[in-house]
């Protein structure tokens, strides 16, 4: 046995340095189970295992009562997800003989486990024991994803192996322009109920959300973009363009409005016209596997923004960085959205809540609760570290009135890795920059105190971003959303260059869809443009 712990794993049947010979094209049973370290119980995780020669093998269940979801994704040449997702049962595995290598996750705070097994003609078992790193349900925190593409039937077992507390499902999905979603060429088969389903008491699903993801006008490839509306009750009659009629329906039946990414060509004109709620700091380009959209947008990128870039265009924390400059932009013009985080998962290569967002419940967790502390921020979007700050003393998403001097951000930083220094953001630039203590735990993660104070002249906005320190140079990030400080007689007053660059996207896709948009929708980016317009810089 090689890289296994044995506090974490056993291995039996067989014995190092006796492993029989096994003929050609012989296959053996590798059977496994995953357990809690702690206590012992069976857990449902996401499960990844190649062989020697660098096969991907997929797991089945061990008995009629275990199940498996199989998920086989690959974009571009080296952007693989390729794993089986495992209920709380034993599972199975047909390997060849050779060096095995195992992977085991589960969500972001269980310790990843990988381990390599040699392999011969007799039978293996395998016991994998996940460590949990630290436990944000107990501390009030629950965790989502709000851009989900699984099915209904994957989704219940999907939230449990992640221990994802709200999974999101966009079923209504329309690629139509002026196509009612309810008659949207990708949406679920049959009408959904429009409540929640509780998987257990922690772990839900809510059916009815919509993607309006247009891509063809008039039968005719043209790209808009895509927004969402999160927990509504009935399916939009409402085509798009223009939006104005499905935001206001929406609106009537509760819904948040989602962003997605922020450089669709339809995106900044959508914010000042709609409304919208949510930005998406964790964006489904943010995976698990290779960093794949390098060339996504980069036309629409202004040059103050300084991205990293190499070669095959932008990097990784170039394209991330993008979507910070950008909501930070919004925000310095008065637009309070909060961050969401989703991945596509189905679509893209990428697990379910690979990206997610954690919302504060400190009266328990219900969908309700939930969906109302993510509308109001009181949250942080993570892809590896947690994030649990105040500023002056209130949580995420407050609002507060207060007069010039010193704010002070207090809390903590916890992470699986080391993190790299930790960033006080104020009106989008990185003010301070405190040394991460790192202090190992316990459990077996890290934890870095925050309490630092910066001075405050102007109506501002502050929050928290932290990364990890990783030897693979991977971009695992956690940014806190925004408290907003309120200074009276003293505006938050953008950059020249943050206005010019919100007004200039509108601008060029009025060029763009003059020919090809009707009048009511071309006015919408009129009155967007107006908006912008109107913002006065420093």
């Amino acid at each position: 046995m090689r890289g296994l712990p044995l506090a974490w794993a056993v291995v039996c049947c067989w014995a190092p340095g006796l492993v029989p010979r096994a003929e050609p094209g012989q296959m053996t049973r590798l059977r496994c189970e995953v357990v809690d370290a702690a206590s012992g119980a069976p857990l449902a995780a996401r499960v990844y295992v190649t062989d020697s020669e660098g096969r991907w093998l997929f797991a089945r269940p061990a008995s009629p009562e275990g199940k498996v979801v199989v998920y086989d994704k690959q974009r571009f040449e080296r952007c693989i997800e390729k794993h089986t997702t495992v209920s709380a049962h034993p599972f199975l595995v047909d390997v060849h003989p050779g060096l095995v290598t195992v992977t085991v996750e589960r969500g972001k705070e269980y310790l990843p486990f990988r381990g390599t097994v040699e392999v011969g003609t007799e039978p293996v078992e395998l016991c994998v024991k996940l460590r949990r790193w630290i436990d944000m349900a107990a501390a009030g925190w629950y965790s989502g994803d709000t851009h989900v593409h699984r099915t209904m039937e994957e989704l219940p077992l999907l939230l449990l192996a992640e221990d994802l507390n709200v999974g999101l499902p966009l079923t209504y999905w329309v690629t139509k322009a002026y196509t009612p979603p309810a008659m949207g060429d990708k949406s679920a088969a049959g009408a959904v109920e429009a409540k929640p389903i509780y998987v257990d008491a922690t772990h839900v699903i809510y059916p009815v959300n919509t993607e309006y993801e247009i891509f063809s006008v008039g039968g005719k490839r043209h790209t808009l973009g895509a927004v969402f509306a999160l927990g509504h009750r009935r399916p939009f009659s409402h085509g798009v363009p223009p939006v104005r009629p499905f935001a206001r329906e929406a609106r009537r039946q509760g819904a948040l409005l989602d962003l997605d990414k922020h450089s669709w060509p339809w995106s900044l004109m959508l914010v000042p016209l709609i409304g919208v709620d949510l930005f998406e700091l964790a964006n489904n380009h943010c995976w698990r596997t290779q960093f794949g959209f390098r060339a996504w947008s980069q036309e629409t990128i202004p040059a103050y923004m300084n991205l990293e870039r190499d070669e095959r265009g932008l990097t990784e924390w170039g394209w991330i960085d993008y979507g910070l400059q950008t909501y930070y932009a919004l925000l310095n013009c008065g637009f309070r959205m909060k961050p969401s985080a989703g991945t596509a998962s189905g679509v893209h290569p990428v697990p379910l809540g690979f990206g997610r967002v954690y919302v504060f419940l400190p009266d328990g967790f219900s969908y309700e609760k939930w969906m109302e502390g993510l509308g109001a921020g009181r949250s942080f979007v993570t892809t590896g570290p947690m994030l649990m700050v105040k500023v002056d003393g209130q949580l995420p998403g407050a609002v507060v009135r207060r007069q010039a001097g010193h704010c002070r951000i207090t809390g903590v930083a916890a992470s699986a890795r080391p993190l790299r220094p930790i960033q006080i953001v104020l009106n989008g630039r990185a003010v301070r920059q405190l040394q991460a203590a790192n202090h190992r735990t316990s459990l077996g993660g890290y934890e870095s105190p925050i309490d630092v104070t910066i001075p405050l002249e102007t109506s501002s906005w502050v929050a928290v971003r932290v990364f990890e320190e990783r030897a693979d140079q991977r971009v695992r990030f956690a940014h806190s959303s925004p408290v907003h400080l309120e200074v009276p007689g003293r505006p938050l007053r953008p950059r020249p260059e943050q206005v010019e660059f919100l007004a200039e996207s509108v601008r060029g896709q009025l060029r763009r869809n003059r020919d090809v948009l009707p009048p009511e929708a071309l006015e919408e980016y009129e009155l967007a443009l107006e908006a912008y317009l109107q913002v006065k810089p420093h």
